[in-house]
């Protein structure tokens, strides 16, 4: 177990990396979900990349659950597509049983609402894995999977973090 926090440890402040280091605090990495401050912004997030991808990446694939405290948004789910995806194809989301059609342009995907928000992160803290998945705009697939386990802790540790940041 620690030495798979050791390993996935650097993956995630990776992932982490369009924040400086030195403004970025961990929380707290929670199997393959980390959860970071960064109180320059202010903002705290949970973050993870996903466990598999069809294909080859071109961009890292990452999903997360933000917090702007400033702004008043509490857990904003996001996803980075490991592809650019077709405009003209829907962004699917499935949590366990549940799917979610996310808003997009290029490789990023997002809820088109604050509910949608609050059902995304609902269904994530009950189900085993989610996937994300469209198509490119040559015609293949996109399909990016996360593994959930961590992601309930990840996602309140940032939410605490936050919680007096205003």
């Amino acid at each position: 177990m620690r030495r798979a926090l050791l390993l996935l440890a650097p993956l995630l402040f990776g992932i982490a990396a369009a924040v400086p280091a030195a403004a970025r605090t961990a929380l707290g990495i929670f199997d393959g979900w980390g959860a970071f401050r960064d109180p320059a912004a202010p903002r705290c997030y949970a973050i993870a990349a996903p466990a598999a991808t069809i294909g080859t990446p071109q961009v890292k694939a990452y999903a997360s659950v933000g917090y702007w405290p400033k702004s008043r948004i509490r857990g904003q789910f996001y996803v980075r597509l490991s592809k650019a995806r077709n405009p003209q194809r829907e962004l699917r989301l499935t949590v366990g049983n549940r799917r979610f059609i996310l808003t997009g342009n290029g490789a990023h995907g997002w809820a088109s609402d604050a509910r949608m928000d609050a059902a995304i992160i609902a269904a994530m803290r009950s189900a085993p894995s989610m996937s994300v998945e469209s198509g490119t705009p040559n015609g293949r697939a996109i399909a990016d999977t996360y593994r959930l386990r961590g992601a309930a802790t990840a996602i309140d540790a940032a939410a605490l973090g936050c919680a007096r940041l205003r």
